[in-house]
């Protein structure tokens, strides 16, 4: 079977590619970029879990998710600019004032990583933006330029797998992940 992107819209497989292995754990829930700082902070255990079971719900949802037959395989954090912690945040620059969105998490499961599972929900993600109307899609991946990156620190993605999918370099960032500076990459979605 081929892989297949679509919106994230099960709390369960959301659950199975961002939630903990103990429902009270302190995980991220892919949260940090998604809410407020402080918001993020004052969330404990069960409480991250019902707010993602919130999002899920909500139309756009907070992201897409890649299925390899009926098997959730992978993640893919993907909304407004405007609605995540990037909308202020000051390492991470504005190129101009269009209602972008942004990419900030892609998550491929243990046992199907290499397989070119990313490149899939990087599509999905711009895909997903593109139906909503958006004009442009942001990414903020790591330069690392064909450096081995740390898996934990991963998740940001590579500016080569975003130059794979026709994003272009837009900006530098004061941002810098694992060693290496992130680069703020940009795909223009034209009117269809």
């Amino acid at each position: 079977m081929g892989i297949e992107v679509r919106p994230a819209t099960s709390f369960e497989d959301v659950k199975t590619m961002v939630g903990p292995k103990r429902p009270d754990a302190n995980v991220c829930w892919c949260l940090s970029y998604r809410i407020p700082s402080k918001q993020n902070q004052a969330l404990r255990g069960t409480e991250r879990g019902a707010l993602v079971k919130q999002l899920v719900a909500q139309d756009p949802p907070p992201g897409v998710l890649a299925y390899d037959g009926g098997e959730v395989v992978g993640w893919a954090a993907v909304h407004p600019r405007a609605d995540t912690s990037f909308a202020g945040n000051r390492k991470i620059p504005h190129v101009d004032d269009t209602k972008v969105w942004s990419v900030w998490c892609i998550r491929v499961r243990p046992g199907y990583r290499g397989k070119g599972i990313s490149h899939h929900l990087l599509a999905g993600a711009v895909d997903m933006a593109r139906a909503y109307g958006a004009p442009a899609i942001e990414g903020y991946p790591v330069d690392n330029g064909g450096r081995k990156v740390d898996l934990t620190m991963a998740y940001v993605g590579t500016r080569k797998l975003f130059e794979d999918a026709g994003f272009t370099k837009a900006a530098d960032t004061g941002s810098v992940l694992n060693g290496f500076p992130r680069v703020l990459m940009r795909l223009e979605l034209p009117p269809r």
